[in-house]
């Protein structure tokens, strides 16, 4: 997988995304439930979500790191964690191009580079990898696969619920189809 001396950087990557993804969920629900102040940005009207603050910062350690001499210090690991934290935290508004957070989309994007990411800080290299970790990998790729299939056959159950038990999206007052963006 990964150099032995770039493992722990990736360890740290990971535990930085999981703080990121942790913190911006634990935020969202507080203010949802007014128990914490609104501390979103808003720019005329404009709600400036973290995803924008995570690409910001993945822009900004990138660059650090093309135009810096030397080694990745483990100071670029955890921006860039916490960068793919936030930014990944929206995945599924950046996928579907809407505004609903709690998407399944973003939560299993999550899930996936926080498996990419222990796999290449924890795991032994491939190619000493025993069959019982090749098992381990193919049931995990089996289950993946299996996860996505259900995911995109309760979506719209799910949507249809969350808009009011069945009725469309437009007649909960959501957007309508004029307004939506089509890519």
């Amino acid at each position: 997988m990964l150099p032995p001396n770039a493992r722990p950087l990736a360890r740290l990557v990971l535990l930085s995304l999981l703080f990121a993804f942790i913190v911006s969920r634990v935020f969202s629900i507080l203010i949802m439930l007014h128990k914490m102040p609104d501390v979103y940005l808003h720019v005329r009207g404009t709600h400036v979500h973290h995803l924008n603050y995570g690409i910001f910062l993945l822009a900004g350690v990138g660059a650090w790191l093309l135009f810096t001499p030397g080694p990745a210090a483990p100071a670029a690991a955890v921006i860039y964690g916490i960068g793919l934290g936030l930014t990944f935290d929206e995945f599924g508004m950046w996928l579907h191009l809407n505004g609903d957070y709690w998407q399944r989309a973003s939560f299993d994007a999550v899930i996936v580079l926080a498996v990419a990411l222990g796999l290449a800080g924890f795991a032994p290299p491939v190619n000493r990898w025993r069959p019982r970790q090749f098992a381990t990998a193919l049931l995990f790729l089996l289950l993946l696969v299996g996860t996505i299939r259900l995911a995109a056959k309760v979506q719209p159950r799910i949507q249809r619920w969350g808009a009011g038990g069945g009725g469309s999206v437009e007649e909960s007052g959501g957007p309508r189809e004029a307004d939506q963006i089509r890519p």
